[in-house]
């Protein structure tokens, strides 16, 4: 059955919307390039515009799954990193993340939880964050680039149908308040548990990073499940 013609026109104006919405999001000041200022190091005008339409693509992928991408590629943002990307063999070397600095960090109002369902079934439930007034979450504070946050999204399936974006109030380990991205994910009632692989990178993470005695032996009451 061929679409009708205000069937077409509602699905352009969507399209446009979209775009114009992506446009909106998208703030190049930040990038001294797209802005326009001249530095000694400039790089081709090709190069700039293609980056910018590469960009913009990118922020029309994340708007078509509920998302937003806003600001510069450029832009620093600070992650927060509450499971095995604490630890450097996950981050740095799986991920291929470079930092710009790192700080431990805390978030309060949410808790640690392993109630998402990981492969083998029942046998590697990965960490989620979950509201609670009444507790907080210790992990890593990386900053990191949009343009780096954006390959990160990609290893960990966002814009997808698990993780997505969550913005928090954290704080590093010297009390200075920070605004982070993190991820979380709608889980299971019932919490599972995370292999022991998993778990131990988590805690050499912490460990690696010096987070507190307390959370390290809370995280070493973490049972995982049988190999």
């Amino acid at each position: 059955m061929r679409p009708t013609v205000a069937a077409i026109s509602r699905r352009r104006d969507r399209q446009f919307r979209l775009v114009r919405s992506a446009f909106r999001d998208l703030s190049f000041c930040g990038d001294p390039a797209i802005a326009g200022a001249q530095t000694h190091r400039q790089k081709p005008f090709r190069y700039r515009v293609v980056n910018r339409f590469q960009w913009l693509l990118t922020a029309l992928r994340y708007r078509l799954h509920g998302h937003r991408l806003s600001g510069a590629p450029t832009d620093r943002v600070w992650y927060f990193a509450f499971g095995a990307n604490m630890n450097d063999k996950a981050f740095r070397e799986r991920r291929r993340m470079r930092p710009i600095e790192w700080r431990v960090g805390r978030v309060k109002g949410y808790r640690l939880r392993f109630n998402l369902e990981g492969r083998p079934k029942d046998k590697a439930a990965p960490a989620n964050i979950f509201p609670d007034t009444d507790a907080d979450i210790w992990g890593v504070l990386y900053m990191i680039t949009r343009k780096d946050l954006v390959h990160l999204d990609s290893t960990e399936g966002v814009p997808g149908r698990r993780y997505s974006h969550l913005w928090v109030e954290a704080e590093d380990g010297e009390g200075n308040p920070l605004t982070a991205v993190t991820y979380i994910a709608e889980g299971k009632e019932s919490d599972g548990q995370p292999s022991l692989r998993y778990i131990e990178l988590i805690r050499d993470g912490a460990k690696a990073h010096g987070l507190p005695d307390r959370y390290l032996r809370f995280l070493e009451g973490v049972q995982h499940a049988d190999e």
